[in-house]
């Protein structure tokens, strides 16, 4: 398999890139419900937000990144088989899924960063609060970050859906592309 995209197949980086996104988005969604329904003594009550607040800041660096690949590397022309109504839905899909990813970061930034305090990245690194005390932040910020990441899953199960029906119904490439075959 080639390390870079071709004008036929996505390259192993494209490929690892979105495959570690899912797995991370669906892991933080779950992490993230899960967190909020720990009581006050459960051990996990700090080490769960810090977690998820840790891994949500790398999957905002990977993103950066995969954006900046995808410029440079471009992307796998559009199969034959797509019509054009189809290809610019995928566009606008993926337009949207990359918009939800970095809102839905945004407003968990927002959330750990209400108090004024840094978020703490594995102890490698901080981010900085650069917005701060703002009249109910970290409740305002929470219901949209819960609402967003709701959203994103929902448009990440569409997309799911879609790759399995141009798989099985239309039996075309579409999916095959993205294991690198």
């Amino acid at each position: 398999m080639r390390w870079r995209t071709t004008h036929d197949h996505w390259g192993w980086l494209s490929i690892l890139i979105h495959w570690l996104t899912a797995l991370t988005v669906f892991g933080l969604f779950g992490l993230g419900l899960w967190m909020t329904s720990l009581d006050y003594y459960d051990s996990w009550r700090k080490a769960g937000p810090d977690l998820h607040k840790s891994i949500g800041v790398l999957l905002f660096c990977l993103t950066v990144l995969r954006l900046v690949w995808r410029r440079v590397e471009g992307k796998p022309a559009p199969l034959a088989s797509h019509t054009g109504r189809e290809q610019a839905l995928a566009h606008r899909v993926h337009r949207l899924l990359y918009i939800m990813l970095f809102t839905v970061m945004v407003f968990g930034y927002l959330i750990s960063t209400a108090d004024g305090r840094a978020i703490e990245v594995f102890g490698w690194f901080s981010i900085p609060a650069t917005i701060h005390g703002i009249d109910k932040q970290e409740d305002i910020a929470g219901v949209i970050h819960l609402t967003l990441a709701i959203v994103l899953i929902s448009l990440v199960a569409l997309h799911a859906l879609a790759a399995i029906k141009h798989h099985f119904f239309d039996k075309d490439r579409t999916l095959l592309r993205m294991f690198g075959r």
